[in-house]
């Protein structure tokens, strides 16, 4: 049979000017903007975590397990060899792997066993780095995290949960939480019929005992496999919080069925599933009938991991961006030394320069002892994760297209992280419900108004255009709260505006300057690369 011949070596197949492999990097170490906010609103303790954490996540090892994770997503096993139902979620081992690093670096529960101020930046700084690595496994450990208020509301019930949770590692396998030496905690609030309207759940509990019997189906239940869910279900009229184990007291599977595995656009590696409760055991957490506020701590929690997750997102395209424009030749010279390029890489750093500071500030005020603080996160963390997660879609395609083709194939990790964008805006609130609450909090929260006024008025004097539009939101809310149909407008502006306060204040000129040009003075167009002339465009690209 003819073969082919022996492969010549041809000058034209030899592959040049394409950038070198992104791994092998210190995630933290390289992001002059996200190290520069930890430091100010956490403190330096942080850069000893911070860094390991970096070099961690940015191996080729940690990427390429990201990679996998998404590519060989969870199986849901609902019977085994026997016919017994058992509901398991199978996994690659990929997905542990990167469990039992997050959770050995603390990401779970720095928070909470912090001696000093800064746990909730530590959280949401290192989640925001993991998540340049892989954003799925991140769920059950934001949600780990954010369980934590919830849970102490009935101590007598959950301290050992908290004492397994806070310090503790991964720990897979499926058994009492007595044996185990780490636990994760999910969540189960909404429903088909009611959505975001919680209040429109059928899900009911029956008293048996020191416990409750649930009976319902949820419609969003992510991380299926964690230990635990914070859920909600009535008590004749009383919507109430309750925690449902998935080994019971007594040592069996509750009934808890997981019905299917969603489907998802992106966020592949992470289980998410519906399930039905079948007379499942739970325990009441906090008072009969105030399930909503309860589990809204939770949920408030949540909020900062969606806003880390989307930095987090947000950095990665970014960097695979610089990285790219940096070794590719076009018409003589690098992609980042043509000027219509260096403006968009330029625009997309200054977006990026204002995200971060954002969320760290607003991780700071999670720490917060005072009621001030405490007041500032509630409506921050809600503007932050109306404002960010609808930039991060069309930021992430932006920084696809300075690869050009290469980075719409599958093999670059920003195909990935396109179809993950969407995601934490639309989880946690959607965008109408997210506005609509900062409506309410506006209405509802005095000290939060005045405490975001006061930290936007503390830039105040740095520039005209910025003041200005300071007093005007002050005037056009003093003239009444927004309508609804003006709440979208009304938290896209107030967003901007605390971004540029911060970067007022902190930022070098040349970012702050463009980004007040730009998103307050209108000196720009509709799409990234838009910068007036003015603007200082290697200054701000070098601190990439």
């Amino acid at each position: 049979m003819p073969r082919f011949a022996p492969a010549t070596r041809l000058e034209t197949h030899e592959v040049t000017n394409q950038p070198p492999e992104f791994a092998g990097r210190d995630l933290y170490a390289t992001d002059t903007a996200l190290r520069e906010a930890v430091r100010r609103e956490g403190g330096d303790w942080l850069d000893a975590p911070l860094s390991a954490l970096g070099a961690t996540c940015g191996s080729e090892e940690m990427l390429e397990l990201g990679d996998t994770a998404n590519r060989e997503p969870p199986e849901l096993l609902r019977f085994d060899r026997y016919g017994r139902q058992v509901d398991e979620i199978r996994f690659h081992p990929a997905y542990h792997r990167l469990m039992d690093v997050a959770t050995a670096h603390g990401i779970h529960d720095i928070a909470w066993r912090a001696k000093q101020p800064g746990g909730h930046v530590g959280h949401a700084s290192m989640l925001a780095v993991f998540t340049q690595a892989e954003a799925g496994v991140m769920c059950p450990i934001n949600m780990t995290y954010a369980s934590v208020p919830a849970l102490r509301h009935q101590p007598a019930v959950t301290q050992p949960w908290l004492d397994t949770l806070i310090g503790g590692t991964y720990d897979a396998p499926l058994r009492p939480i007595a044996e185990k030496s780490g636990i994760t905690l999910g969540m189960a609030m909404t429903e088909k019929q009611g959505g975001s309207d919680v209040r429109a759940n059928t899900t009911r509990a029956e008293r048996d005992g020191e416990g409750w019997r649930l009976t319902g189906h949820k419609w969003f239940c992510s991380a299926p496999m964690s230990d635990g869910f914070l859920t909600l279900a009535y008590v004749g009229d009383q919507l109430s919080c309750f925690l449902v184990p998935r080994i019971t007291p007594d040592g069996e599977r509750n009934a808890i069925h997981v019905m299917r595995l969603k489907d998802k656009l992106g966020n592949k590696s992470n289980a998410s599933s519906e399930i039905e409760y079948h007379g499942a055991f739970a325990w009441g957490i906090g008072e009969p009938g105030r399930g909503v506020r309860t589990i809204i701590e939770m949920v408030h929690h949540t909020r900062l991991g969606t806003i880390s997750g989307t930095l987090g997102i947000m950095r990665r395209a970014l960097a695979e961006a610089v990285h790219h424009v940096r070794h590719r030749r076009v018409f003589q010279k690098t992609l980042i030394d043509q000027a219509a390029m260096a403006s968009v890489i330029a625009d997309l750093a200054v977006e990026y320069e204002a995200a971060a500071a954002l969320v760290m500030r607003i991780a700071r005020a999670f720490d917060g002892a005072d009621e001030s603080e405490r007041a500032f996160a509630r409506l921050a963390v809600a503007l932050a994760k109306y404002w960010l997660t609808k930039r991060c879609a069309n930021f992430v395609y932006e920084c696809m297209e300075c690869l050009g083709g290469a980075g719409y194939v599958e093999e670059a990790p920003l195909a990935r992280y396109y179809r993950e964008a969407p995601l934490n805006a639309i989880w946690e609130g959607s965008g109408n419900v997210i506005a609509l609450d900062i409506v309410r909090t506006l209405a509802k929260e005095p000290a939060a108004a005045q405490a975001l006024f006061a930290e936007l008025e503390a830039a105040g004097g740095a520039d005209t255009r910025f003041d200005a539009e300071v007093a005007a939101m002050q005037d056009r809310l003093t003239k009444g709260l927004p309508a609804e149909h003006e709440a979208r407008f009304v938290a896209e502006r107030l967003a901007l505006l605390l971004q540029a306060s911060l970067l007022l204040r902190h930022a070098p000129h040349a970012v702050s300057g463009a980004f007040v040009a730009t998103r307050i003075g209108g000196e720009s167009g509709r799409s990234f690369g838009t910068l007036p002339g003015g603007a200082d465009l290697a200054a701000i690209i070098a601190r990439q």
